[in-house]
């Protein structure tokens, strides 16, 4: 099969609803939640605003609009190799200058939800992705990687979705160890359902922050914030998180779409 046949399947499939778009993306808003840090240690991005320019009025008679102020990194956002320090010397690390073909592809959906509910400081293990990949199958080369933890079932309440408390944040994440297993895999990314790439206690590992840290330095892509991943198999959609191409961009909300087969 040609590639333009491949093309011309897919657009039927789409069409006639044999492969569903699945939207992995929380709402965007004034109410959405954001990464707090401890104001001795670093400056928080700032509250989403969105501000009507004009809506069919005497600002503009036949249309609406909105300006923004919102950060690179809040709600449903990708995170660009320049994010971090280990990644700042890629010349292909801004949102404005990776290769656009990394993108778009295979998405590997861990399902440790249920070990989440119980545990939010739950830490993803290398025997915990070995067994998955016993039972679903081998995680490969260009494709994205994310823990299934229904996060997102908390982002209607921001406390509730940060779950910090005097010894700080308590989100399940990876482990350093997972973080290198799958780099040595040759993904594209990695992706959470919490506020960050990271577990909420990672400031405390080594190296802190794994998912940062270990990402960026080797020109890899972080997804967080992510919704719905519920309604994705373990394998076989194809997972679509393009950033807004803005200048020298550290990352960028985004609209992390899924193809789904049914």
């Amino acid at each position: 099969m040609t590639s333009a046949n491949v093309l011309a399947s897919l657009a039927g499939m789409l069409a006639s609803g044999g492969v569903e778009v699945v939207d992995c993306t929380g709402v965007l808003g004034p109410e959405t939640p954001l990464l707090k840090l401890p104001p001795d240690f670093a400056k928080d991005t700032p509250a989403i605003e969105i501000h009507r320019i004009s809506e069919y009025d005497q600002d503009g008679p036949f249309w609406a609009w909105n300006w923004l102020k919102v950060g690179e990194h809040s709600g449903t956002h990708f995170d660009a190799p320049h994010h971090w320090i280990t990644g700042k010397d890629y010349a292909d690390g801004y949102t404005d200058t990776l290769p656009v073909q990394r993108l778009v592809a295979p998405v590997n959906v861990l399902d440790f939800a249920a070990e989440c509910a119980a545990n939010p400081d739950f830490l993803l293990t290398i025997d915990h992705v070995k067994a998955w990949e016993a039972k679903h199958g081998a995680i490969n080369a260009g494709e994205w990687v994310v823990l299934r933890s229904d996060w997102d079932k908390r982002s209607h309440d921001e406390a509730l979705f940060l779950n910090a408390d005097a010894t700080g944040p308590h989100t399940p994440g990876p482990t350093a160890e997972v973080i290198e297993y799958l780099l040595s895999k040759g993904i594209v990314g990695w992706g959470s359902q919490c506020i960050g790439t990271d577990a909420g206690q990672a400031g405390g590992m080594t190296p802190p922050f794994p998912a940062h840290n270990l990402l960026h330095k080797n020109n890899c892509y972080g997804l967080a914030s992510l919704a719905n991943l519920d309604r994705l198999p373990p394998k076989g959609a194809i997972l679509i998180a393009a950033p807004l191409k803005i200048k020298n961009g550290t990352g960028s909300p985004i609209r992390a779409l899924a193809l789904v087969a049914r």
